[in-house]
């Protein structure tokens, strides 16, 4: 061999190992969280565009894509991580504005987070951007805005009111209303004359109609239950709603089989009259259950309206006539559930979701309110969700993920291909070829009930060897895991621990317990769940007792984390189970019952609410946090309006008293689901180091 031939094979093997050492290098909990989250999908009225939120690491935008190229662009440049989010997006009805919001609480509807701790404080306000680009212009403080269809005015809510703005001039914003209760849910009529929304109460609620001419205000069909999800008739003469009997003796946290039968009504606009055109049966699907979805009524263009219901122990859509009459099923097929729907611009077909075929992921489906047969959209081992028909009646556009790359927006085009819409927004070091895709496991628990879960094996095990494994409990506890990236984005970032905790040695178990979604009503509502009974109490030792077994865990290094509800899993497991769970973390979880819950049963009543809040406590750690022995991380910002911080304080008070170790890390000002990535990577990075030492350790 010649020198310059040695050179050159020393030279090629040299870069084949530099090739292979970047290929084997760890990714960072930043590289894996670096993928902006797409959400807040909306089509505009004309012209096939659609819009969207993308939150890039902190740095909240809108977003636009169209045809012909659906190349997505941003229309706004927010450039810090300042904890401030955005959405609620709106488009003018000749597609060349949006409308949107930046900051506040969309969830619980409080005073805007601040997060950062900004000392001037912030505010919740509306903004409008030209679709062509230009810089955003604020509007005013509010949220939940609906435009006009004539397009020169947007309404909204602000200190619960109603509160109108004329586009086209520089005007202050009016309250267009005042009147008791809570507005909510606005919807303008089809010809932009009216507005109808949903007037809340407290113990009942109204859908209220708002002449802008007359400047009335009318009540359908007023009573004493709860009328909610009001939807226009095409023609703008009726409205159909929602009626949900008011009852005093439900239970948060707590089964809810069967109750008053909720119905259907339909309403003359101008009389205010209503009758009940469906109601459903007693027994299953007698307790309303929503979709997670905009809309729950949709009124189809064959006046068919169309909704979700459980009749059969599982959430499928079905139709009836707006006139009356007996429910349709459209999506027949069994043990599923769809989760999402859009109605088409020509109001002939409805797009939506489901886990039909493949229980652990999403897909898209299409259906005519009075068919049968659905006709699939996508297929495939990934995940689809918000189908979102725009106005060309030729495209759809979506959100997609899979095992290995994240939440991402697409559309599907006329020849039934999907393709990605905001490609160059991945970052180039992204570490999808470096992820595992986790695999289906069933499995029991404790007590027999059949479980599904998502198991991450490290890319370089070895079967010989033992790994430490941990145990992944979601929150809500109406949730699903899925076999990938999920179309939440506090699950979307767990999904980024768990795979990151995966590249660090860990065998990690994501367990989908008992009263979550995804396997029907009973499964959804099991008995003696939560303040009732904590009977998911069987599911952390199932799948602790699962990991135990495997050949490739070591027994004395099993772990737990979660949180908000796996928060409350994971303390119930380390108070109840220290022997089989040797440490674990805990964030914003739910301790003690009482603290959440105090109002789920009627004051009135002090020996029944003595008897609940007898059952609460012995369902909560705080309950059995004398056997807890084994160590703990806790995490919980201050502003937390989901769990109160009054949990993290008196668990830290009981366990200090027994001598137990354990960390706490405390954001001020921060809420349950933290607005800033700071944050998320501090507490995912201490997650890590404290597994790493409690259980690497434990060798």
């Amino acid at each position: 061999m010649s020198t310059m031939r040695y050179f050159l094979s020393v030279l090629v093997a040299m870069m084949a190992l530099g090739t292979a050492a970047a290929q084997n290098k760890p990714f960072t909990i930043e590289q894996v969280m670096s993928a902006p989250f797409p959400s807040e999908m909306v089509a505009a009225p004309s012209g096939g565009m659609v819009a969207w939120a993308f939150d890039e690491r902190g740095m909240r935008n809108v977003w636009v894509a169209g045809p012909p190229d659906f190349k997505g662009r941003p229309l706004t440049n927010y450039a810090s991580d300042d904890g401030q989010d955005l959405g609620e997006i709106a488009w003018t009805p000749d597609a060349r504005s949006v409308i949107y919001v930046r900051g506040g609480d969309f969830e619980n509807l409080r005073e805007a987070p601040n997060p950062r701790s900004f000392p001037q404080g912030v505010e919740q306000d509306l903004w409008i951007v030209d679709a062509a680009g230009g810089a955003p212009r604020k509007l005013g403080p509010g949220h939940s805005p609906a435009v006009s269809p004539k397009g020169d005015e947007v309404v909204f809510i602000d200190k619960e009111q109603v509160w109108s703005l004329k586009l086209s001039s520089s005007e202050k914003p009016v309250q267009l209303i005042h009147a008791r209760g809570t507005a909510e849910d606005l919807k303008f009529s089809p010809d932009g004359s009216k507005l109808a929304f949903v007037s809340a109460r407290g113990d009942h609620s109204f859908i209220a109609v708002y002449d802008f001419a007359r400047e009335s205000l009318e009540f359908l069909d007023p009573s004493v239950d709860h009328d909610v999800e009001p939807e226009w008739s095409p023609d703008g003469k009726q409205i159909a709603f929602i009626r949900i009997p008011a009852r005093s003796d439900g239970e948060a946290f707590g089964p809810h089989r069967e109750g008053p039968p909720w119905s259907i009504r339909v309403a003359d606009v101008t009389t205010g009259a209503g009758h009940e055109v469906w109601k459903a049966r007693a027994g299953r699907g007698s307790v309303f259950r929503a979709l997670a979805a905009n809309q729950q009524l949709l009124w189809m263009a064959d006046d068919r309206l169309v909704f979700p219901w459980e009749g059969d122990g599982w959430e499928h859509l079905y139709s009836v006539p707006a006139s009356g009459g007996t429910a349709h099923l459209m999506t027949p097929g069994g043990t599923f559930e769809v989760e999402d729907l859009a109605i088409t611009p020509d109001r002939r077909e409805v797009v939506f979701n489901s886990n039909q075929d493949d229980i652990d992921r999403r897909h898209l489906w299409r259906e005519s309110a009075d068919a049968d047969r659905p006709e699939r959209v996508t297929t495939g081992q990934g995940i689809e969700w918000s189908p979102t028909p725009l106005s060309d009646g030729q495209h759809l556009a979506l959100l997609r993920s899979d095992a290995r790359w994240p939440a991402r927006p697409a559309q599907v085009g006329p020849d039934g291909r999907m393709h990605d819409i905001a490609p160059d927004s991945m970052p180039k070091d992204f570490p999808a070829a470096k992820l595992v895709e986790p695999q289906q496991v069933i499995l029991s628990g404790a007590d027999g009930l059949r479980l599904h879960g998502q198991l991450f094996i490290p890319a370089d095990a070895r079967p010989s060897e033992k790994h430490p494994a941990l145990v992944f409990f979601h929150g809500g506890s109406r949730r699903q895991m899925l076999l990938g990236w999920h179309y939440m984005e506090y699950y979307h970032n767990a999904y980024a621990e768990n795979q990151y905790l995966a590249s660090r040695g860990y065998i990690v178990l994501a367990v989908n317990y008992r009263s979550g979604i995804g396997y029907g009503m009973e499964f959804r509502e099991a008995l003696n769940y939560g303040a009732t009974g904590a009977s998911e109490f069987n599911d952390v030792m199932g799948a602790g007792l699962y990991l135990r077994s495997r050949a490739d865990v070591d027994p004395a290094r099993i772990g737990l984390w979660g949180g908000s509800y796996g928060g409350y899993l994971t303390a119930l497991g380390l108070a109840r189970a220290s022997d089989l769970f040797a440490c674990g973390v805990d964030f914003h979880g739910v301790h003690d019952w009482n603290l959440e819950v105090p109002h789920t049963l009627p004051a009135e009543n002090p020996e029944k609410l003595e008897d609940w809040a007898r059952v609460a406590y012995a369902s909560s750690p705080m309950a059995d946090v004398k056997t807890w022995r084994s160590p703990v991380l806790l995490i919980q910002g201050d502003d937390d309006r989901n769990v109160s911080f009054s949990n993290m304080v008196q668990l830290v008070e009981a366990l200090r008293r027994q001598g137990v170790e354990f960390r706490q890390i405390v954001f001020p000002d921060e809420i349950h689901d933290f607005l800033t990535y700071e944050h998320w990577i501090t507490a995912y990075r201490a997650t890590a180091d404290f597994f790493d030492e409690h259980l690497k350790g434990a060798k």
